[in-house]
């Protein structure tokens, strides 16, 4: 029994004398670390401390050149004309005058329907309007020896004009037993064969002209007197290589009051036919062209609760300005006030930034660092 209690006294002894060692050790280290931060920075920590060196950063110098304004918005493919082909009257179809996916021309007989019953109509009421001819006829002549009043011959007169309709109508009826191309342009998938009843309801195919084609977008509508019939644009579509440009030829005359748009069309040539209707179409419309702009790249600026914001060097300092923008590209923003021509934007370290932070500049042009803290090189003159 003794010889174990002896054996737990030594364990508490071990354990005791670690924890003391290391609480002895940590609080050395610890005076020696405040003494260190004490010496390097004046009692101060962090950027911008007395006695801390200047914080190295990247900057632009702001330099005004010409800024071609445009919208890129999302449009469709749309047909010159399109039309479903249908019949106007019932009946058998007798012929079909067309190859699917084939090129036809206007005027060109694409279907022919039965028309046997309406030849047959129209010979009988030829017949009947040659014999009312003839009684019309007797009926003048016996008007002019005053056999007949004139009450009689209007009669006979009346009953030729209608028969005359009569067989117009017909006629009219038979003309639409063939189905005629109302444009040229190319015909699609046929639905109906040789044979066939048809009705006029049935849709035997679609015909299409894409030459040219009409591009369909809409542009939010504080865009709107930006806008002008005649205005070229461009477009690419997904799949095909190269841009295709279009002239503006429509614009609606109001704005859309649900989704705020305006509603345009352009026409683009498409001889080859590549261009097809329903696809997708990226465009790019051209607004205004601004001389003196003033571009920074987006990563200088910081949003903030009441605008956005950006740092510049003055006097080898940090200082915060306020800016408003408009357009934005993929790398750039515009400016609209804030910046001048000559003010030193600065692109890295802004996250972490202060005002009167001391900085040391490098720009953009990858000549080095500047050789005094904070001084801004002036914009070359173009040659």
């Amino acid at each position: 029994m003794k010889t174990k209690y002896i054996v737990y006294a030594i364990l508490i002894l071990l354990v005791g004398s670690l924890v003391a060692y290391r609480i002895t050790k940590n609080k050395a280290e610890k005076a020696q670390a405040g003494a260190g931060r004490g010496g390097a920075g004046g009692g101060k920590g962090g950027p911008g401390g007395a006695g801390a060196p200047p914080m190295r950063v990247e900057g632009i110098v702001v330099t005004p050149r010409e800024f071609s304004n445009s919208l890129s918005v999302s449009g469709s493919v749309q047909a010159n004309e399109q039309v479903q082909i249908r019949s106007e009257v019932p009946g058998l179809v007798r012929a079909i005058g067309f190859s699917e996916g084939s090129s036809v021309s206007k005027g060109q007989v694409l279907l022919r329907i039965d028309d046997s019953e309406l030849r047959a109509q129209l010979a009988q009421a030829l017949t009947k309007e040659k014999l009312s001819a003839e009684n019309e006829n007797r009926a003048k002549q016996l008007l002019e020896k005053e056999a007949i009043s004139r009450e009689e011959y209007e009669t006979s007169l009346a009953d030729l004009r209608s028969l005359q309709a009569q067989t117009q109508l017909i006629r009219a009826q038979l003309a639409k037993t063939l189905v005629r191309a109302p444009f040229s342009g190319k015909i699609g998938l046929r639905s109906i064969s040789v044979g066939e009843y048809l009705t006029p309801t049935t849709a035997v195919a679609n015909l299409v002209n894409t030459d040219p084609v009409k591009i369909q977008f809409s542009v939010p509508e504080k865009y709107a007197g930006q806008l002008d019939v005649n205005s070229s644009i461009s477009f690419s579509i997904a799949g095909l290589p190269g841009k295709y440009s279009a002239r503006i030829f429509a614009i609606e005359p109001g704005i859309d009051a649900g989704s705020r748009t305006l509603q345009l069309k352009a026409r683009a040539a498409n001889p080859s036919g590549k261009l097809l209707p329903g696809s997708f179409a990226k465009i790019d419309l051209p607004l205004a062209t601004i001389k003196d702009a003033i571009l920074i790249p987006t990563q200088a600026v910081v949003p903030v609760m009441n605008g956005k914001k950006v740092y510049i060097t003055e006097d080898g300092k940090a200082k915060e300005v306020m800016i408003e923008t408009s357009a934005r590209t993929e790398k750039d923003v515009l400016v609209t006030s804030g910046l001048k021509a000559g003010d030193t934007v600065l692109t890295t370290g802004i996250m972490a930034m202060k005002p009167e932070t001391a900085v040391k500049v490098k720009t953009g042009s990858g000549k080095g660092d500047k050789g005094k803290e904070g001084e801004s090189k002036k914009p070359k003159a173009k040659s």
